[in-house]
């Protein structure tokens, strides 16, 4: 059995590096864990969450799953949330998606991968709900749209869970976003979805999705 000794080599290595720039960068971190945010992302290994924003360990706390989807009934979603925002008090939520997302393409094309198209059906509803406006887009430009959108409706589903809203019944200052990134150029954009209380939700959701040319 292989025991993949060159990742354990590649570990050694990382930390002594870490520890010759910085040799009380372990116990520091050892010691505290206080991130100001909750990535909510994507698993894809082209994106990582950390090295994307240029923080580092012990700043983000991550969640991850394929097509970045916040699911109201997954529990592991859920527990995450609940930690960051109730534990750690993170004041900003970052729901971040990709485009050229494997998930999202599967969901758009119908494609049928296995056990995981129950969870991408959450994409497919998107990909539904907004099926006219898709529609008449070229089709090169559909997919990096229903990234878009995905992205701002995951924002909006954070938004309604009981834990986020709960924090905001309570006067804790949270904030929900929606960003995308590319793959293509490293870059960031913001999606213009920054709910930060129940008053105004609605409108912010629904201006994001005007601002991206679709109809509500």
């Amino acid at each position: 059995m292989r025991r993949l000794a060159e990742l354990f080599q590649r570990n050694r290595d990382w930390a002594a590096r870490q520890t010759a720039a910085d040799p009380e960068f372990f116990q520091r971190l050892s010691r505290l864990q206080a991130p100001g945010y909750l990535w909510i992302g994507c698993s894809d290994s082209r994106v990582p969450a950390n090295q994307i924003v240029d923080l580092a360990p012990g700043e983000l706390f991550v969640h991850r799953n394929v097509a970045n989807l916040a699911v109201h009934t997954d529990l592991n979603f859920l527990s995450v949330l609940q930690f960051a925002v109730d534990v750690l008090g993170v004041a900003h939520v970052i729901v971040c998606g990709h485009y050229g997302c494997g998930g999202v393409r599967a969901a758009a094309q119908g494609q049928r991968l296995g056990l995981i198209d129950n969870w991408l059906r959450h994409v497919r509803d998107v990909h539904d709900k907004h099926a006219a406006s898709l529609a008449s887009l070229p089709e090169g430009v559909r997919e990096d749209r229903l990234c878009e959108l995905n992205v701002i409706e995951q924002a909006w589903n954070v938004s309604q869970t009981t834990v986020v809203l709960d924090a905001w019944a309570r006067g804790q200052t949270l904030a929900v976003h929606a960003w995308v990134y590319g793959i293509g150029d490293g870059l960031l954009r913001d999606l213009d979805v920054t709910i930060e209380g129940l008053a105004g939700a609605e409108e912010r959701y629904f201006d994001a999705l005007r601002k991206i040319g679709v109809a509500v």
